[in-house]
C-alpha cells in the first residue's frame, strides 16, 4: 500500500511544490464571483479555469461537471422570470448575461445584454459582458466597440484589466485567420525570445509589467476556453519559474485544444524535460524553487471564491453511522505555506469515523482490478493538465485482498476517513477498509 501512496505522490504533489494558482474576472463581471486578491497561485487558475471551462458542458448521466452548473442555472431562470415581468435592474442585466455566458448560451447572452445596454447605455458592467458575448459569438468588430466604451465607464480598479482585453481584441482583428500564437499583450514577442525552461533572463522578465500576471489571470478566466491566452499562461508560469506548470499547460494547449505550432511543440518538449530533470533531483527542485521564488509572489490561493458549499445544511456527525462527506468541505481545509494542514471543524469531527463519498476513479497503475485508487470529484480529461488540487484528491484503500474494477462512471465510497497532519510526503485524506460501487 505505501508504495502506491508514495509512487502517487511523486506526480500529486510534485505539481503542488511548483504550483502558483487562481484568478479572476476582467471582461465578465456577475455578483456571484467575488475574486480574491489577485495575482493567484497557478494551480489554483488551472482548476479555476477548469471549473468554468465545464460549467458550459451539459451533465453527462445527470451528472454537472462543474458544481457552478446548478448555481448559475439557478440564477439564470430566477432573472429571466424578472425580465419577463420587466423587473430587471441594469446590475440584473449584467449577472443575466453572465450567467448565460458562462452556461455557454452565448446567442441569448447577446439578446440580453443589448437589452440592457439599450436601457441602461451608461452601465459599465453591461459594457464589459457585450463586449466578451461579441467576442465569443466571433464578431470582434462589436465587441471591440463594447469593449472601448467599457474602458471608458471603468471602475479605476479593473480599468486596467478592460484596456488589456481591449488590446487583446484589436491585435486579433488585424490577423490573419488561424494564428494561433499568443497575443502580444506587453510588448514582448514571446516567438523571437529564447526559451529557458524554469524562467526569463532578469533583463527580459523585468519588461514585463508589475501586474501583469495578474492582468492575464482575470482575462483568462474570463475567456477561459481561449488556447491562445493558455499559451501565453504557461510562458508568465515559466517566466516565474514554474516549469511543472508550464509543461502541464503546454500540453493542454497540444492535446486538449489542438494547438500544432511548432514553437509551441518545442517549448512544451524543453519543459517538460526540466519538469522531469526536477522531479528526478529533489535538491535541484527546491534550490531552483528558492532561485525563482522572489519573481512572483501570490496573493491568494483560490481567486475565483464561488462558495459552492453550505456546512450548515449536514446532518449532525454520526458515531456509529455512515457520514455525508462533500467535497466541499475537503476544500475547507487550509493548506497555508507550510506543513501541517490545517482542517475545518466539522472535518476534524469526522476523523477515523465511517463516511460516504461520490466520486470518479483515478487509477495509480494499469491493472484492471484496483486495491487502490484515487477519488476526485469531476473526470479529468488528462490527469497530468487538469490535476485537482490536494483538497480535491482523496487516496482510498479497499478492505484487505480486495479490489474494484476501473469504471468511469460515478462511484459510491465508503469507509473510515483518516487525516493526515503528520506526513508532507503523503495525501491528506484517506478512506480505510473502502467498498466502493457505482453510484445509484
Amino acid at each position: 500500500m505505501q508504495m502506491h501512496n508514495r509512487w502517487a505522490l511523486g506526480i500529486a504533489v510534485l505539481a503542488v511544490l511548483f504550483a502558483v494558482g487562481p484568478a479572476a474576472e476582467g471582461g465578465l463581471y456577475c455578483s456571484k464571483e467575488t475574486i480574491a486578491e489577485l495575482p493567484g497561485r497557478w494551480r489554483g487558475l488551472l482548476n479555476d479555469l477548469r471549473l468554468l471551462r465545464n460549467t458550459a458542458v451539459r451533465p453527462v448521466n445527470g451528472i454537472p461537471l462543474s458544481p457552478l452548473r446548478d448555481i448559475y442555472e439557478t440564477e439564470a431562470a430566477r432573472l429571466r422570470e424578472l425580465r419577463s415581468a420587466g423587473q430587471l435592474s441594469a446590475d440584473q442585466y449584467a449577472d443575466l448575461g453572465a450567467y448565460l455566458v458562462r452556461l455557454g448560451e452565448i446567442e441569448p447572452a447577446l439578446e440580453v445584454l443589448r437589452e440592457g445596454h439599450r436601457q441602461h447605455p451608461d452601465h459599465f458592467a453591461i459594457a464589459a459582458n457585450l463586449g466578451t458575448a461579441w467576442q465569443l459569438y466571433g464578431d470582434l468588430n462589436q465587441a471591440a466597440e463594447a469593449l472601448r466604451l467599457a474602458v471608458e465607464l471603468a471602475p479605476e480598479n479593473v480599468r486596467a484589466v478592460e484596456k488589456l482585453h481591449l488590446r487583446l481584441v484589436e491585435a486579433r482583428r488585424r490577423e490573419p485567420p488561424g494564428t494561433q500564437t499568443p497575443d502580444d499583450l506587453f510588448g514582448i514577442n514571446l516567438l523571437d525570445s529564447g526559451f529557458q525552461p524554469g524562467g526569463f533572463d532578469e533583463g527580459r522578465f523585468s519588461k514585463l509589467p508589475k501586474d501583469a500576471v495578474a492582468q492575464v489571470q482575470r482575462l483568462a478566466l474570463a475567456l477561459p476556453n481561449d488556447p491562445r491566452l493558455l499559451w501565453l499562461i504557461g510562458e508568465l508560469a515559466n517566466a516565474c519559474g514554474d516549469v511543472q506548470v508550464a509543461a502541464e499547460v503546454f500540453e493542454l494547449c497540444v492535446s486538449q485544444y489542438g494547438l500544432s505550432h511548432p514553437v509551441l511543440r518545442t517549448r512544451r518538449l524543453a519543459a517538460r524535460q526540466a519538469a522531469e530533470r526536477r522531479r528526478l533531483d529533489s535538491t535541484d527542485s527546491r534550490a531552483e524553487h528558492e532561485k525563482h521564488q522572489t519573481r512572483f509572489q501570490p496573493r491568494s490561493r483560490r481567486a475565483l471564491l464561488v462558495r459552492t458549499f453550505d456546512p450548515s445544511t449536514l446532518p449532525p456527525v454520526d458515531p456509529q453511522g455512515h457520514n455525508p462527506l462533500p467535497w466541499g468541505l475537503l476544500a475547507e481545509t487550509d493548506l497555508g505555506p507550510r506543513f501541517p494542514p490545517a482542517f475545518p471543524p466539522r472535518l476534524k469531527e469526522l476523523n477515523n469515523l465511517q463516511v460516504t463519498l461520490h466520486g470518479f476513479m483515478q487509477p495509480l497503475t494499469d491493472e484492471a482490478d484496483l486495491p487502490v485508487l484515487l477519488l476526485v470529484e469531476y473526470p479529468t480529461a488528462c490527469w497530468y493538465c487538469e490535476m485537482p488540487e490536494m483538497t480535491g484528491i482523496v487516496f482510498v484503500e479497499l478492505k484487505e485482498g480486495s479490489s474494484v474494477p476501473y469504471t468511469r462512471n460515478q462511484v459510491k465510497v465508503t469507509g473510515r476517513l483518516v487525516l493526515n497532519a503528520a506526513d508532507p510526503e503523503s495525501f491528506l485524506f484517506t478512506i480505510r477498509e473502502a467498498q466502493v460501487v457505482e453510484a445509484d
